[in-house]
């Protein structure tokens, strides 16, 4: 979750690649796998020293102004201005998917290993589906049903406080805290679809993480989090973890991905959300020393077999979409 995720790309971002074919769409995959594969065990570095909600802070604000200050100089800047509705829009998508979203699993990882909770934030395609049926009233493949079923079955695996299985570094309230966040950047991401925002979709990004940013420094500061803090006490380490989430993972890697959104097919850009998760397990226990227990790989490979199950459903339906608009296109 380290990033908004936009559904409608109007143009190639500034700092994405230039190329096309395969060779640019696997460059921009690998960026994307291992970028934000990476980001849980970033946070985790950063936040042994950096508050965890100021990090979130430093982190949105100044990606947030940097794509801006690019991304509003291109494209449409007369008909496409930033509005104050635009701005209310922001703070309600930036609230719902970096505050609760991104915010609780940087706060989560005080006390819950990166891998897992990589591994939760990779059941966000289980609620994106059963929102989207819920709220919108989407209709669902009897896949998509069974994926949805498997998938919170080893979301509950994963939570369960009673596990004998004996992964002891599962701290149950963290494990629910990702999983509401996950539900919280389902439902912002479905909002987005309809919101009112601009048309150009990098600026639209940057707003959000400047509203996000400017409520995690409010967040902090009622959490106490500056109370004593000073740059004195921040390792080198936690403090080039702030600087690769917030060049690598906010910038570099989401143009990347708004590359290939344009670029790609989109069941092939949704194969990060099963990959990151096994990146992030993998770097947690190489270079964390994490326990990778077996609760933990029975309820991690339930939730991404069942994440694969939902992707293939939605581009079943996205073909069969695609093909009834050609023959109503075609109809005399």
């Amino acid at each position: 979750m380290t990033a908004t995720r936009p559904h409608a790309p109007a143009g190639v971002p500034p700092t994405a690649p230039r190329l096309s074919g395969p060779l640019a769409v696997g460059l921009a995959l690998a960026i994307v796998y291992l970028v934000w594969g990476s980001t849980y065990l970033a946070i985790k570095v950063g936040i042994e020293t950096i508050p965890g909600l100021l990090l979130a802070a430093v982190r949105f604000t100044v990606a947030g102004v940097v794509l801006y200050a690019i991304a509003v100089r291109r494209g449409d800047r007369v008909g496409d201005r930033p509005t104050r509705a635009h701005w209310r829009e922001a703070f309600v998508l930036g609230a719902a998917m970096l505050v609760a979203g991104n915010g609780f699993v940087t706060v989560a990882e005080e006390r819950l290993d990166s891998g897992v909770a990589a591994l939760l934030v990779a059941g966000v395609p289980l609620w994106m589906a059963a929102l989207d049926r819920l709220l919108f009233g989407a209709h669902l493949l009897r896949m998509a049903v069974v994926g949805l079923a498997i998938g919170f079955v080893g979301v509950a695996v994963l939570v369960d406080p009673f596990s004998a299985a004996g992964d002891a570094t599962i701290h149950t309230p963290s494990a629910l805290m990702i999983v509401a966040g996950s539900a919280a950047w389902a439902y912002g991401s479905l909002r987005a679809r309809d919101a009112v925002m601009p048309s150009r979709p990098l600026v639209s990004t940057a707003m959000q993480m400047i509203a996000a940013g400017a409520m995690f420094v409010v967040l902090s500061v009622l959490r106490g989090e500056l109370r004593g803090f000073t740059l004195d006490q921040v390792s080198g380490a936690s403090a080039a973890a702030l600087v690769y989430l917030t060049v690598a993972g906010s910038l570099v890697a989401f143009s990347a991905y708004v590359w290939l959104l344009k670029n790609a097919p989109a069941p092939v850009v949704a194969t990060y959300a099963y990959v990151n998760p096994v990146i992030a397990v993998g770097l947690g226990a190489l270079i964390l020393g994490e326990v990778v227990g077996p609760r933990t790989i029975v309820a991690g490979l339930v939730i991404l077999a069942s994440v694969a199950l939902i992707i293939r459903a939605r581009a079943r339906v996205g073909s069969g979409q695609g093909v009834l608009r050609r023959l109503r296109q075609s109809a005399p």
